[in-house]
């Protein structure tokens, strides 16, 4: 059987948060994440919410990373999800467990679009030059 892609799903339990709550930080720790982990970005876009909390994703060819964070909590629940088998999400999740100072994490990684076919090789991403790395 062969996956379309991975999925990590983080739960960030017990973090820092004044990181939680600085837009700036969030965001830097998603891009730079998504840079360890050599993904190729596309697009960013982040919401900070009154009185606190943000919600933020980063486009990658290969698919995307997402957050939303409760600093009232000390928690941030992130999605990275890959296609192909270049890019290896475990270095994100890893590199955001150490940035938010995450005492509790714990990661599940499920496999998604789950084919059949054994002998399918899938392309990480299409090569495209007006892709660039932010």
């Amino acid at each position: 059987m062969h996956a379309l892609g991975t999925h990590l799903l983080v739960e960030l339990r017990d973090c820092n948060p004044t990181i939680l709550k600085s837009l700036d930080e969030v965001r830097d720790a998603l891009v730079s994440a998504a840079k360890e982990a050599k993904a190729t970005i596309v697009d960013i876009s982040f919401h900070e919410f009154n009185p606190f909390g943000i919600s933020g994703m980063v486009v990658i060819a290969e698919s995307h990373l997402s957050i939303h964070t409760w600093p009232e909590y000390c928690y941030a629940a992130v999605d990275i999800f890959t296609c192909g088998d270049i890019i290896k999400p475990e270095v994100a999740a890893g590199f955001l467990i150490e940035r938010f100072e995450s005492k509790n994490p714990s990661v599940v990684e499920m496999k998604r679009g789950i084919l059949s076919h054994e002998n399918i090789k899938l392309p990480h991403k299409v090569d495209q030059p007006e892709l660039q790395t932010v």
